[in-house]
């Protein structure tokens, strides 16, 4: 699916190339990093970005290896985990977001497997990170979920890993339940199921002792009617960061919006709201002051760039 969105193309150090999509915003007042969920293309969340770009909030949105602009794709021969993701390619996009927004630090958001990573670059990234912003997100630990979803997940937790290394691949398109899949990203959140713990294999970082560490305002919003996350699985995911000014809120639905785990990407006003609200509590963008020059006109007496 095509878009006007101007990109920022970039190249890790193992050769992988994929783009970041900038949704700019005039005097941009903050910058989101936007990392989307499990086999989402980064084009899905334009609406979002725009949405945001209202308010003055500029976005960069980050395309999963093996989706979209990616240049590969998993298969037998290609592989990989949440060590390529997080050290390789989140890393590389998250510096680049913040030498083309100017900023020492940047907000992180994620939504779904989105806000998993958001918390784990955050830990590694501390001295990047403003603030986290965790959408329709939260662990899947398998003992968090209803005795139904429990009986699915242990189901899917011994199928996921075995259909993987069959294929080669996770076909996630055929399953019905998120994309093309490398088997070392499956392995890596089927652990992360098991055990509610994040420890993926190759990564140095104690990333459960970094995310306690972590000392930054942070938000999670759930969506009503989301039966993928329940609210369950969002606390357990922010109660991992001990020293985080967390604040937790949720989005209802209305007569024409469904408050599930994709409707908002759609129709993200309503998050937008909720995330601005926040933003301006926590001081991370300011209210915007005028002075009244003639009848019908005003004019702000200073910018509110914070950073």
């Amino acid at each position: 699916m095509p878009h006007d969105q101007p990109v920022i193309a970039i190249e890790t150090e193992d050769g992988h190339r994929f783009e970041l999509i900038h949704v700019p915003a005039e005097q941009p007042r903050q910058t989101v990093f936007m990392l989307a969920g499990m086999g989402l293309s980064a084009r899905q969340y334009i609406d979002f970005g725009r949405a945001l770009a209202e308010h003055g909030i500029e976005v960069f949105i980050h395309e999963w290896r093996g989706i979209g602009s990616s240049n590969v794709r998993a298969a037998r021969v290609c592989d990989w985990g949440y060590r390529e993701l997080l050290e390789l390619d989140l890393a590389t996009a998250l510096e680049t977001v913040c030498e083309q927004s100017d900023r020492e630090r940047v907000i992180i958001a994620g939504h779904s497997l989105g806000s998993q990573f958001a918390c784990m670059l955050a830990a590694m990234k501390p001295e990047r990170c403003d603030a986290l912003t965790l959408i329709a997100g939260g662990s899947p630990y398998w003992r968090l979920f209803d005795w139904k979803m429990k009986l699915v997940m242990i189901a899917v937790m011994a199928g996921f890993p075995l259909i993987a290394g069959i294929r080669g691949h996770y076909p996630g398109k055929s399953l019905g339940f998120a994309g093309r899949e490398a088997r070392g990203v499956i392995a890596d959140w089927t652990r992360s199921a098991r055990t509610g713990d994040y420890r993926p294999v190759g990564v140095d970082t104690d990333l459960e002792a970094a995310m306690r560490k972590l000392a930054v305002p942070a938000i999670g919003i759930n969506m009503a009617e989301d039966w993928f996350v329940p609210d369950e699985s969002l606390h357990w995911l922010t109660s991992k960061l001990a020293r985080c000014r967390v604040e937790h809120r949720t989005v209802e639905a209305g007569e024409h919006f469904p408050s599930d785990h994709y409707a908002w990407m759609k129709q993200p006003d309503e998050t937008v709201d909720e995330l601005i609200g926040w933003m301006e509590r926590v001081s991370l963008i300011r209210q915007v002051c005028f002075r009244r020059r003639e009848p019908g006109k005003e004019t702000p007496t200073k910018n509110e760039i914070t950073k």
